[in-house]
């Protein structure tokens, strides 16, 4: 587990950096995409979402949650992903509303440094955009 320290300006300038943005994106839509179609179905996400349990927990104490709430939970995000509402969620949505959520992040955390301990294991967006950062600052004092 590593610490890390940022802010909005490190998140926007992880989605900024395009390359690097549409390389981990695709990545993590890759990992997702259980049976290598191409997209992500209802449940490949509902999966992917419950693995993180977001919704389950509230600050680390587990929510008390009907299984009929999850379940309309988990469609109205797969519906948020599938703009095209095609039943799929193919990497140009998924990378498009994963750009939303990480500007919104970006956005609730403003300019004001937090830290944050995040997993080395499974490298989240945060730590990836945490990562960026340090890299180039490491790179401008290298070259001073």
């Amino acid at each position: 587990m590593g610490v890390v320290i940022i802010d909005g300006t490190t998140v926007k300038d992880f989605v900024s950096d395009e390359v690097q943005f549409k390389k981990s994106v695709d990545e993590r839509f890759a990992a997702l995409d259980l049976n290598n179609d191409g997209v992500l179905s209802r449940s490949e996400l509902r999966k992917a979402f419950e693995s993180m349990r977001l919704i389950e927990t509230h600050f680390g104490i587990e929510v008390a949650t009907s299984p009929d709430q999850l379940t309309q939970l988990y469609d109205s995000i797969f519906d948020k992903f599938d703009c095209d509402q095609s039943g799929t969620v193919d990497q140009d949505e998924f990378r498009e509303e994963m750009k939303k959520i990480m500007l919104a992040i970006a956005d609730g955390l403003g300019s004001c440094p937090i830290q944050m301990a995040l997993e080395d294991d499974h490298p989240s967006f945060l730590k990836q955009a945490a990562d960026l950062e340090a890299s180039k600052i490491s790179s401008s004092v290298s070259h001073t």
